[in-house]
């Protein structure tokens, strides 16, 4: 049994043959010499599988087409066929055929088989030179279906950079195995009068869309390319010729295509999602979306596929084949980093590969490895878009009152038996709204709010991300949310804390509707509010003024922590902690410091200035230094320090 190399080799020899037996019969029809060259038509090409028969059978080619396009190429490939060319010419310095010639040396001919939409034009398989006659314009097999023909393995030049193939997973989770068929289904779906729907697989992360993707496409017994998100940077002005490029690529290669409308990206662009939707609507294949958001296409039907994250215990199965033997070395924690971490198979593949390199067979701190590895899988996303704090502080370090402790142990139980209550008890069957824990700091600044964030964040061992409202916040309509989405679905995959600084500024009292820009600030308000409800990570708004805030906001804050302004008691512990073990002091008197009617915040201030006044004089610390750095503290702050806080102690500052 032949190869399909070898079939595909003859099946272009007979073509190949059949061409110059044409010529040679209109050579001879010419001189008036019938027959003198002794050839005649060559044997009719067989319908068994080959480049060439696909080609015809694909592109819809009449075999009048076909000897066309056999020609140009047989031009490329066989010196006999371009001397002949050259000889019906009647030149011998082009030996490039040309329609005309083709008119006259082939059977069954048609002149459709010139027009724009004729599948030798609509699908480039061969380009015109231009000439004032197109019947005389010299005719030239395009190099990608020479490729073709030939059998060759070659890609489209005028595509790299705008195409490449997706590969297709070894496994996925049975959620999105459930997802991927959905998609087959409805990919393949018919609908009367219209082309394939474009399938909509709306996600957060594109990674396993493109898995999703490529499985579907794999159901159907289709390939999958992508379209690589900057694409439209690269397109010319010539789009259609482009898109028909792409549209015979996915022809030739039996597979369908992903578009990434990359619609999360930090400041994307909005031409390039005008140019992204434009090209699902007009490319005439199989086409996935790759979206965070249900778009509307003008001019193609699409349908949405939901694109979920795994639940946990898909997330723990995952682990366990990552970590393959030596899973027992870490099954301890796996429950609940599973329910902590949502991060993707391919990066749960990854960091157990990490892990396994790194740590070794005896290392009893394995889990803890584990852990800290997720946290920095997780970062990335949100790196780009809040600032991370590395949290020091621990529960020692705050000076709150014992109501106001128990409140924050209380928030970080709800953090660590989350998995426990929501999934085992059976509290998330009945939604997700309400799940999130969220919480309000309020106090003036300097009271404690953010290092208690800081205290969560050390205890719970997870990353803290203050929020940049200058940067969420946004005059453009829709802009706002656009923004807190990207924050909420980055933090998603790590359940990170997210901190956000003065939420009066975003979140204060929704104002009456008087115009559109304040209905559409209602709106981000609202969106706030779901988002927070369904978070499955923790959120902290911090407030110098609460009564700033919606009462409709504050119903659904979970826990509130006021943070007053601290009387002399805790200023006085305040100052005792001030300063490390080992920083050498002299003689300081701790109630009397505790007079200032100071927070915390510039407690520490004038503690780190007085160390390094007394550093630079090369002395222990003394009231004098404190004093000193005291009267900075206060000028700063555009206040005297008055009598009844300076009595006794800082005489000395004039």
């Amino acid at each position: 049994m032949s190869t399909p190399e070898e079939r595909n080799h003859a099946q272009l020899s007979v073509a190949l043959d059949d061409i110059k037996a044409h010529l040679y019969v209109y050579l001879d029809s010419r001189s008036g010499a019938h027959g003198a060259s002794g050839r005649s038509a060559a044997a009719p090409i067989d319908n068994q599988p080959g480049a060439l028969a696909s080609l015809q059978s694909l592109f819809g080619l009449s075999d009048f087409e076909r000897r066309i396009l056999v020609l140009c190429a047989g031009v490329e490939l066989d010196d006999e066929i371009a001397r002949l060319c050259s000889k019906c010419l009647g030149s011998e310095q082009s030996a490039s055929p040309n329609f005309g010639l083709a008119l006259a040396a082939f059977p069954d001919p048609h002149w459709s088989a010139l027009a724009l939409s004729g599948p030798l034009r609509r699908w480039m398989l061969i380009s015109f030179a231009p000439t004032p006659s197109i019947v005389a314009g010299a005719l030239h097999v395009d190099e990608r279906i020479l490729s073709v023909m030939l059998g060759l393995p070659a890609a489209d030049e005028r595509l790299t950079g705008i195409l490449h193939p997706a590969k297709v997973p070894s496994r996925l989770t049975a959620t999105h195995e459930t997802a991927a068929k959905r998609a087959a289904a409805l990919s393949a779906a018919q609908f009367p009068g219209e082309q394939s729907v474009v399938v909509q697989l709306c996600g957060p992360d594109p990674i396993e869309i493109t898995a999703i993707a490529a499985t579907a496409a794999h159901i159907n017994g289709l390939g999958l390319y992508e379209l690589d998100s900057h694409a439209q940077t690269k397109l010319t002005s010539d789009v259609q010729s482009q898109i028909r490029l792409i549209e015979r690529e996915m022809l030739l290669t039996n597979s369908a295509l992903l578009i990434d409308t990359e619609d999360a990206a930090p400041g994307a662009d909005p031409l390039a999602t005008t140019t992204t939707d434009f090209l699902a609507s007009s490319i005439h294949a199989c086409v996935f979306l790759s979206t965070q958001l249900r778009r509307k296409l003008r001019r193609r039907r699409t349908v949405v596929v939901d694109v979920d994250r795994p639940p946990a215990l898909e997330r723990r199965t995952l682990w366990e084949v990552a970590l393959g033997d030596s899973v027992d070395r870490y099954s301890s924690g796996l429950d609940l980093l599973s329910d902590q971490f949502d991060l993707s198979a391919g990066a749960i593949s990854s960091v157990g590969s990490e892990v396994l390199t790194t740590s070794e067979p005896d290392d009893a701190d394995a889990p803890a490895a584990l852990w800290e590895a997720c946290r920095r899988a997780a970062r990335p996303r949100l790196d780009e878009l809040a600032q991370r704090i590395d949290s020091t502080a621990g529960w020692d370090d705050l000076i709150l009152t014992e109501s106001q402790t128990d409140v924050l142990h209380s928030i970080a139980a709800h953090v660590r038996g989350r998995q426990t209550v929501y999934e085992d008890w059976g509290f998330s069957s009945r939604g997700s709204r309400g799940l999130g824990i969220t919480a309000l700091f309020a106090g003036a600044s300097g009271t404690g709010k953010t290092m208690a964030a800081e205290v969560l964040s050390r205890e719970l061992k997870l990353d803290l991300y203050r929020i940049d409202l200058s940067s969420v916040m946004s005059k453009y309509i829709g802009e706002t949310e656009k923004n807190l989405r990207r924050v909420f679905d980055a933090a998603d995959q790590g359940g990170s804390i997210l901190l956000f600084d003065e939420a009066d500024a975003l979140f204060g009292k929704r104002s009456d509707v008087k115009d559109s820009h304040d209905r559409f600030a209602n709106i981000e308000v609202s969106y706030l509010l779901q988002r927070m409800e369904c978070y499955r990570g923790l959120a902290i708004l911090t407030t110098n003024l609460k009564s700033a805030l919606d009462n409709a906001f504050l119903r659904r804050i979970r826990f509130i922590v006021q943070f007053p302004f601290p009387d002399v008691d805790l200023r006085e512990e305040m100052w005792k902690r001030a300063y490390p073990k080992k920083t050498p002091t002299d003689s300081l008197d701790y109630r009397r410091l505790a007079q200032m009617n100071l927070t915390g915040g510039h407690i520490r201030n004038i503690a780190l200035n007085s160390a390094f006044i007394a550093a630079e004089a090369g002395d222990p610390i003394t009231m004098t230094h404190i004093a000193h750095a005291a009267e900075a503290e206060y000028s700063k702050l555009e206040k005297p320090l008055t009598e009844a806080e300076r009595a006794g102690w800082a005489d000395t500052v004039r």
